[in-house]
């Protein structure tokens, strides 16, 4: 009886396949590319950087370093990795010339911020129509998750400095749309800054929700039925005197800081004026409690503002705050929303750490770090992760069913980009064979189908 000499079976490699083609599953992004139009609305957005007798449209090299930043790329030198299947991604440029491009668009400066922001703000708005009940404003609302994220930096670049943290890098200021609980979500503002950027600074907030907004379809910029959420930085006089006053159209949800005025008023909060908390599916949150406050906390904020606080008993080995009071942890947020009981305006705002789910997916997908030095290249490369970020949600939105649906980078990378393949030519026609023996081979095709019965842009 022969005895096993290792733990995995022993293969003899060659190099002499022919039409084999790896990241084969990623024909779902480019299909997503193709039905949602976005490709022509970034060549034509960026056809003024577009050079006589170039070979390589603008939009078309920006784009496939986006695709390469979805499929688990850093740097602009990865675009080689679609470069290698021109059977999949068609031709592909040059590291020289993808390299002369962005240098173009970071010189050109806001001019080109807004050619590429205006061309994701078109096609986001069809593909929200494309996507009917499983779009984040299906039920009429949209929400708008303001949160920053601290990148770091290893080597010197233009307007790194030390962050709150004590570590060294930029502090970007970002927007999320969120998808609820049935979804992912998608960037709508990314606001580059210095590290030592403030965390609760009013313009910067103001700033990143403009951006934000004007992301949004025009429909969605009325009668209160987008809602913008922030943590206790976005709890300033200023930036919620902002909001205030678009309160006719604009709903918001804003964490504030337990000061010492708050804290004496919850104190005098008599027991029957608490709420208990409640949960995603309606029932009672243990040991939690709301109540709204009044009198002179409001003093000095918009006249609509409500405050509501929430106590809670910390979790095992949770160490307490000068600012709790009885052994509850205290939180606070303000909102201008009325005609929903507390419970429900405290749940609202607590589903705001999903926020935190899209920083993961973000750093996950070309936000580890900013590979270029200056500031304003690196500003481009934002706006190149919020397209790959765009793409990996916009592609289950429209193409994937149950529990892919809410699949985060990582694994959308791991089960259905990888996935190998065989490309077959036959006439005219260019066939993509994947491999039968792959788990989830049946969820690529099945979400090939849904993108194909999708009607083609005009």
């Amino acid at each position: 009886m022969k005895q096993p000499i290792g733990s995995y079976p022993r293969v003899r490699v060659r190099d002499d396949g022919r039409q084999v083609v790896s990241q084969a599953g990623s024909v779902l992004l480019v299909e997503t590319v193709r039905k949602s139009g976005l490709d022509q609305a970034m060549s034509a957005t960026l056809a003024p950087w577009s050079k006589a007798r170039a070979v390589h449209d603008p939009g078309k090299v920006l784009l496939d370093v986006a695709l390469a930043v979805a499929l688990g790329g850093d740097c602009l030198a990865d675009v080689a990795m679609l470069r290698a299947e021109p059977g999949v991604f068609g031709p592909v440029a040059s590291d020289p010339t993808v390299s002369r491009l962005i240098d173009a668009l970071a010189a050109s400066g806001e001019k080109a911020l807004s050619a590429i922001r205006s061309a994701r703000a078109k096609t986001r708005d069809r593909v929200w129509q494309l996507a009917g009940d499983a779009a984040p404003s299906a039920d009429h609302t949209v929400t708008i998750d303001l949160d920053g994220v601290l990148v770091i930096a290893h080597s010197d670049k233009q307007d790194a400095a030390p962050t709150w943290k004590k570590t060294y890098g930029h502090h970007p200021l970002m927007g999320f749309v969120d998808h609820g609980a049935g979804g992912t979500g998608e960037p709508v503002a990314a606001l580059l800054r210095p590290g030592n950027a403030g965390s609760n600074t009013a313009a910067d907030h103001i700033t990143a929700a403009r951006q934000a907004l004007s992301q949004l379809p025009k429909s969605y910029r009325r009668g209160r039925q987008t809602l913008i959420r922030t943590d206790s930085a976005g709890g300033t006089h200023e930036f919620v005197a902002w909001l205030a006053q678009r309160g006719r159209w604009l709903s918001y949800s804003v964490g504030m800081a337990i000061t010492e005025q708050i804290h004496q008023h919850v104190l005098k909060v008599p027991a029957p004026a608490w709420t208990p908390a409640v949960e995603d599916g309606g029932e009672v949150r243990d040991g939690a409690w709301v109540a709204e406050l009044d009198g002179d906390c409001l003093k000095g904020w918009p006249k609509d503002m409500r405050l509501i606080v929430r106590k809670e008993r910390p979790h095992p080995g949770a160490q307490l705050r000068i600012t709790d009071a009885d052994g509850m942890r205290l939180t606070c947020f303000a909102t201008n929303t009325k005609g929903i009981p507390i419970a429900e305006l405290e749940l609202r705002h607590r589903l705001r750490a999903r926020a935190e789910d899209r920083i993961r997916a973000a750093r996950a997908t070309g936000l580890t770090n900013l590979p270029l030095h200056d500031t304003a290249q690196n500003r481009i490369w934002l706006e190149i992760v919020q397209i790959a970020l765009d793409l990996l949600a916009w592609m289950p939105m429209l193409a994937l069913t149950g529990k892919a649906r809410c699949w985060e980078p990582r694994r959308l990378r791991f089960r259905l980009f990888t996935a190998a393949g065989q490309l077959a030519t036959t006439g005219r026609r260019r066939i993509l064979r994947l491999a039968r023996h792959w788990p989830w081979t049946s969820v690529i095709t099945g979400a090939l189908q849904r993108l194909a019965l999708l009607p083609n842009p005009g």
